[in-house]
């Protein structure tokens, strides 16, 4: 999403290096392409992740890219928050173009040598469009809220932090007074009911304290 602000931490690499670490055996004895979901509630850190993940792979000799679901939203976010507001039923999955994103995974995983996909221009609150070149890229990683539910992924990680224990995160990093009043934090409990089940679909788990926990482990 253009205009977004992430700043990547030091127990946001010690994670990614667990992961990297993990997945790297694989990656490197065979030539296919390859998939990461990151997901997680509001705050929990999936942007920075994703691009430490992006960093710990590189580092590796394996170049990576990074699909974000904020840009894969029907609306753009002033937008979608209003739709919300006129509607609480709203808040979920369906807010998100999951089959758009599945099929942009699925055409990277395919060979695809670009991909044209949607882009959030967060200050005039519109979608665009770009072309993300795949090229020299041996893995995508896809992060967002309801990520998980990406069926073409090789592996799916999940960050167990709630809405509550990232508060300080959002306050941190917040866009807008919007992000932090009542009525979002009624958004962020559905959404913490919704994917909070997610967390048994995952092969890595980023627990509170940013340990990581194998699928086998859970």
């Amino acid at each position: 999403m253009e205009g977004d602000s992430i700043v990547i931490e030091d127990h946001h690499r010690r994670a990614a290096a667990s992961i990297s670490q993990a997945l790297i055996h694989t990656l490197q004895a065979s030539p296919d392409r390859h998939a990461v979901t990151i997901a997680g509630e509001s705050g929990s850190g999936k942007s920075e992740t994703a691009a430490a993940l992006k960093q710990a792979l590189e580092a590796t000799g394996i170049p990576a890219l990074v699909l974000q679901q904020d840009d894969y939203f029907v609306y753009p976010p002033r937008s979608n928050d209003a739709a919300r507001r006129r509607d609480i039923n709203w808040v979920g999955p369906g807010e998100v173009r999951l089959d758009l994103m599945n099929q942009h995974l699925e055409a990277f995983l395919a060979g695809a040598d670009h991909l044209k996909k949607p882009l959030v221009v967060y200050e005039r609150d519109c979608i665009e469009t770009e072309r993300l070149a795949c090229e020299p890229a041996r893995v995508i990683i896809a992060e967002g809220t309801y990520t998980t539910m990406l069926e073409s992924a090789n592996w799916h990680v999940f960050i167990a932090r709630d809405w509550q224990q990232t508060r300080a995160h959002r306050e941190k990093r917040r866009r807008d007074d919007a992000e932090l009043d009542p009525f979002i934090d009624r958004v962020l409990a559905i959404e913490h009911d919704i994917i909070s089940q997610h967390r048994a679909k995952a092969d890595f788990v980023i627990e509170a304290d940013y340990s990581i926990t194998r699928a086998e482990e859970h």
